[in-house]
């Protein structure tokens, strides 16, 4: 079972490189453990925002509260959980299709490496050419006594029903976007975190304004929270931490974070050298064995660990092994987003950094204020934009409803470096969100 190149892992970090890969005419393989397409598809952003629909619907109508909407509306967790199966489950099936029909084999399986050339998965043996890691990283789990009685995203995203009552572990992307859907769902919702804010990598003045409004809506937060026990007494389980303070709900998520999947693969038989945020890469992804690379959140990296990063990477590597690049991976600015209610964005240099340097400048666009009939009455929405010196757009922080979409708006004008000329050549669809920034934005620019 002889492959140009084997693919340890499924989802966005291997499928695109692969499919590539296969319709150049190289014999390709992915390993899989659990489904195909990988986290993403299955266990996460998919079915997340399918369950975050209708807390955004919920939201906006919040909005117009007061004048022409009222609140009469409710989620039905069990039905919208029906919908979420009904959707996503079909997925990895259907992906496993589209690869075979570009003659890319599918092994499950945990690999797990023989030599620099040689895996082994349910003990049969494969060897390749090349090798690419691409496994992702699961959910972590602390280390304190009671550990085993949290429940983690997989768990969320498969509820039947939703209790009446949780506590969320940990105030980043999980556990602030979860709390959000399970508010407008009727739980009773408890954030306990170590730290003394949320969302630490976000544009600090948005965060606060985010952890303000959820607050309103009866999220609890505790900050400066080290948590040190877990424990259930009947049905109600506690949580203690070291300053003394004990909350009790119906159950406990662990949203700490996320572990790279290199366990058991005997990685460092081979020289495969790993840390720990995962796997080390040079700037050609190649890990310390030449041969073997790796994408994907697996890796060890600054560039935030995002769908459409592992898909960047996956699609660099296979143009290295069809030598049609020799150049280092050159990674364009990546927007991020957090799907709270309301949103947040951001692209590029951050507000912080630029706070920190003579080099940016960063002004504010009460976007709310400036386009109140095109964003749906969202008293919330503003910008922060960094420039440079030379009055270029460089980064950008956004709140509001369509920072999703505004935070889009700004890749090719910070990627390609627009100057006021081009954006006034640019015609947007009006009125819209994403016409009215760019033409805010132009007075800015040189």
């Amino acid at each position: 079972m002889k492959y140009d190149v084997i693919f340890i892992g499924s989802g966005h970090a291997a499928w695109h490189g692969a499919q590539e890969l296969a319709r150049a005419g190289k014999r390709v393989a992915l390993i899989e453990q659990e489904k195909v397409s990988g986290t993403c598809t299955n266990f996460g952003c998919n079915a997340k925002i399918l369950l975050d629909g209708p807390a955004e619907l919920l939201h906006h109508l919040h909005n117009y509260h007061g004048i022409g909407m009222n609140d009469a509306v409710n989620i039905v967790w069990p039905e919208l959980m029906a919908y979420k199966h009904q959707v996503i489950d079909p997925m990895d099936e259907a992906m496993a299709q589209i690869l075979a029909v570009d003659g890319i084999d599918i092994i499950f399986g945990h690999a797990s490496f023989v030599d620099a050339h040689t895996i082994t998965v349910n003990d049969d043996t494969y060897t390749a050419d090349n090798f690419v890691l691409a496994m992702g990283q699961r959910p972590a789990k602390l280390p304190v006594t009671g550990t085993e009685l949290t429940h983690d995203s997989k768990d969320f995203l498969d509820l039947p029903e939703m209790p009446k009552s949780m506590i969320m572990i940990g105030a980043g992307f999980i556990g602030m976007e979860f709390a959000s859907i399970a508010q407008a769902a009727g739980s009773d919702v408890t954030i306990v975190e170590y730290a003394d804010r949320a969302l630490a990598n976000f544009d600090a003045d948005y965060t606060n304004r985010v952890v303000e409004l959820m607050t309103a809506k009866g999220i609890k937060f505790a900050f400066n929270n080290a948590v040190e026990q877990i424990s259930q007494d009947g049905d109600v389980f506690s949580v203690k931490t070291a300053q003394g303070n004990t909350f009790q709900a119906d159950m406990v998520f662990d949203t700490t974070g996320r572990v790279p999947n290199t366990d058991d693969m005997n990685l460092a038989s081979i020289g495969v050298e790993t840390n720990r945020g995962g796997v080390v890469v040079n700037d050609h992804m190649q890990t310390t064995v030449a041969h073997i690379y790796a994408s994907g959140d697996v890796v060890a990296k600054a560039t935030p660990r995002l769908t459409p990063t592992a898909t960047f990477e996956s699609l660099y590597i296979a143009d290295v092994l069809l030598g049609q690049t020799t150049a280092a991976i050159a990674y364009p600015a990546v927007p991020s987003v957090t799907f709270t209610l309301p949103r947040m964005a951001q692209i590029g240099v951050s507000t912080a950094e630029a706070a920190d340097s003579d080099e940016y400048n960063v002004y504010d666009i009460n976007f709310a204020q400036l386009g109140m009939f095109a964003s749906h009455h969202d008293t919330e929405a503003k910008v922060k934009i960094v420039l440079n010196q030379q009055k270029q757009l460089v980064g950008a922080a956004l709140i509001g409803d369509a920072a999703p979409e505004l935070v889009n708006t700004l890749v090719p004008i910070i990627n390609h470096k627009y100057t006021k000329a081009d954006l006034n050549k640019t015609i947007y669809a009006f009125p819209t969100p994403s016409a009215m920034l760019p033409m805010l934005l132009a007075n800015f620019l040189a």
